[in-house]
């Protein structure tokens, strides 16, 4: 059980540290984006895959979220990395980062996303 808190514990962090490198200016264009998508999908409250489904709901937290964080972490330059691991053990002491821009944009993606699938799937429901 040690073992699991401690690796939830390195991964959380981890989301910091990308959360710190997607804001600064030295990261390539590319990494920041996918460092942003990688953020955003760990921090959704809504996953690919729903939790309550058996097994299969927390496949995306245990095997999805740590690749696209080892991923992004090799895109980016191990100088900024250091500095960003520096500022997210401070920034996890003192308090955890609120970007309510980030947020919303979230929740309007998935509320599109929720959208565009009634809109597909009611004239099938209308029919049967």
């Amino acid at each position: 059980m040690k073992n699991v808190k401690a690796w939830a514990k390195k991964v959380k962090r981890q989301i910091f540290v990308l959360y710190l490198a997607y804001k600064d200016e030295r990261v390539p264009l590319y990494a920041k984006i996918f460092t942003a998508c990688v953020v955003a999908y760990a921090f959704s409250p809504i996953d690919l895959i729903p939790d309550f489904i058996p097994i299969l709901g927390y496949v995306d937290d245990l095997i999805i979220v740590p690749i696209g964080i080892i991923l992004a972490l090799r895109m980016i330059p191990k100088e900024i990395i250091v500095d960003c691991e520096i500022r997210a053990e401070n920034m996890i002491k003192n308090k955890k980062p609120k970007n309510w821009w980030v947020g919303s944009l979230i929740l309007l993606i998935w509320s599109v996303i929720l959208l565009w699938t009634i809109i597909k799937i009611y004239p099938f429901i209308i029919v049967s």
